[in-house]
């Protein structure tokens, strides 16, 4: 089979290829922005959600069979899929799907991301692929997975594994691997206590990105010899992969900047931290991630609002923005928003300065209020005169604050009985 390219698209290879992205996965270390909804759906950019960003880099890599696997407070997800993912053509065999956990094989719900797969196997098997991308439905970048699906095939791999430079101190939160010069893995450990760094690189970890080849065979075979094993945990980077490096050829993909060759944007937003900085990295200049890209868009549900408006022009009561990302139907009246980003439907109700702050659709800004370094969930209704990120001791009163000071708001924490989504 020729893996020759032709442009972006490596299209014989994504035509035979089945994606299934993991997106059932709760998200605790994001605290209380996950109670009412899987971390997938968790909204990222100013009017997308996380889950928009594998599925974007599937259909932009000419991917077209799509399986989203669900389980945890899945609602809100899967009506984002269903209103945003619904324009692929069946009658050409292109489809986004929905398979929440069904306890197809056992009585119990999925217990590991093998076990997630291995559970969906008839499902898998009637699709018919000749390779499996399997992918984290949980991290923000933008990937051409065609070029890493011909690699596996140039180099005869039975697995490979997407990979990408860390710092060291944090590479204990993934899967950390050591490759030979030709980049096979020949060692792979999931969250070590004590990361071993790069060869040369003594500040660097290569980490697992979560994303996956499997020659579709092999995955049945080691997906079945797994769901056997009672010592096993069910799990890809704790068992699967490790399992297979001296017995298959398992070998690593390098993930890399297109145009630079150096490190390429990726970000895993699975703390309150990680979430609140990588969407005001967005308000930059030049920021790394280009959501303004026409040659790599990212598709999503899109709500029909108008535009953004700011309104009055009074000295002590003006309304602006500046450094910030202001999405539609958004309105500020009479207040000065700086360095921050606001979802769909938020409005800013007069003499308000916002500041350094993240703001999800629908937040009501009541008059008089404060706010700084923050990150206000969906449908919050702040309060008139409200003082946010001035006063730690103060806010850990009533809110969640982060380990890097990050003040986290829901409606919960405001007596408010806003079910969010």
């Amino acid at each position: 089979m020729s893996t020759q390219s032709s442009g972006r698209f490596v299209s014989r290879l994504t035509r035979e290829t089945l994606a299934i992205i993991l997106a059932g996965g709760r998200g605790s270390r994001l605290h209380q922005l996950t109670d009412w909804r899987a971390k997938p759906a968790v909204h990222f950019g100013g009017k997308f959600r996380i889950i928009d960003f594998p599925l974007s880099n599937c259909v932009n890599s000419g991917i077209r069979r799509i399986s989203v696997l669900t389980q945890y407070k899945s609602h809100s997800l899967d009506r984002h899929v269903q209103r945003g993912w619904g324009f692929l053509g069946g009658e050409l065999g292109e489809f986004v799907e929905l398979i929440p956990a069904q306890q197809r094989l056992s009585e119990s719900w999925y217990v590991g991301t093998a076990d997630a797969v291995v559970q969906n196997i008839d499902i898998i098997r009637r699709h018919n692929p000749e390779y499996v991308l399997i992918l984290a439905g949980d991290h923000v970048y933008k990937m051409d997975y065609g070029t890493m699906i011909a690699a596996h095939v140039e180099r005869g791999a039975d697995i490979t594994v997407g990979c990408i430079e860390v710092p060291l101190e944090i590479a204990h939160a993934f899967g950390v691997m050591d490759v030979d010069k030709d980049f096979r893995i020949v060692k792979f450990t999931e969250k070590p206590k004590n990361p071993e760094p790069i060869h040369g690189k003594p500040d660097k970890a290569l980490a697992s990105m979560g994303i996956y080849v499997f020659s579709t065979k092999v995955l049945f075979r080691e997906l079945l010899k797994d769901r056997d094993d009672p010592n096993s945990s069910h799990d890809f980077g704790k068992d699967i992969i490790p399992s297979m490096i001296k017995s298959h050829r398992v070998t690593a993909f390098p993930f890399r900047d297109p145009v630079s060759g150096g490190d390429a944007y990726w970000r895993d937003v699975g703390t309150v931290d990680s979430l609140w900085e990588a969407n005001l990295e967005l308000t930059g200049i030049s920021p790394e991630l280009d959501l303004y890209d026409a040659e790599w868009p990212i598709w999503t549900y899109q709500e029909q609002v108008a535009p953004a408006k700011f309104v009055f022009n009074d000295e002590g009561r003006r309304g602006y923005a500046v450094d910030s990302l202001i999405a539609g139907g958004c309105i500020i009246s009479g207040s000065a928003v700086k360095h921050s980003l606001l979802f769909p439907r938020v409005r800013v109700h007069s003499f308000c300065e916002i500041e350094d702050s993240v703001l999800f659709p629908s937040v009501e800004v009541g008059r008089n209020c404060k706010i700084r370094k923050a990150l206000i969930d969906r449908r919050c209704k702040i309060p008139d005169g409200t003082i946010i990120g001035y006063d730690q001791e103060e806010d850990r009163k009533r809110f969640h604050v982060s380990p890097k000071g990050v003040v986290l708001v829901t409606p919960d924490m405001l007596g408010q009985d806003e079910i969010n989504g």
